[in-house]
């Protein structure tokens, strides 16, 4: 099974499409990658050898942030924002959509599960 940036890429699948399983590689990046290295992008993970393996992970080392120093830089740049209290900032710490999408409606995935208002009466006594 072929390991590349701590990542176990799907045997059956084509090198092209098995390399974006690797955060931070689309599928424009990892054609990219194989163009630079040559080799076949229709060729099977399986039947890449040790040497053509050696080659994508070298590339990848070499000229591409992937994996967790990604996802660090990214949480980073979310914590700076959220310091310095600029209006991205802000909508990150309220959990609320960051760009500009409409909240009165929608925006359920960021604002989570209805919060109903007023719909449980108190009984008089």
């Amino acid at each position: 099974m072929a390991r590349i940036s701590g990542v176990d890429l799907p045997p059956n699948k084509a090198i092209e499409y098995a390399l974006p399983h690797i955060y931070g590689i689309g599928l424009s990046t990892s054609r990219k990658i194989l163009a630079d290295t040559g080799i076949d992008p229709r060729k099977k993970v399986k039947d890449l050898d040790e040497k053509e393996l050696s080659l994508i992970r070298q590339e990848i080392e070499e000229k591409y942030k992937v994996e967790g120093s990604m996802r660090a830089d990214l949480s980073a740049s979310i914590k700076r924002l959220v310091e310095i209290n600029c209006y991205r900032g802000i909508r990150h710490k309220k959990g609320l959509p960051v760009r500009g999408q409409r909240t009165r409606t929608n925006a359920r995935t960021r604002k989570g599960p209805k919060k109903t208002s007023g719909a449980l009466k108190k009984k008089k006594v």
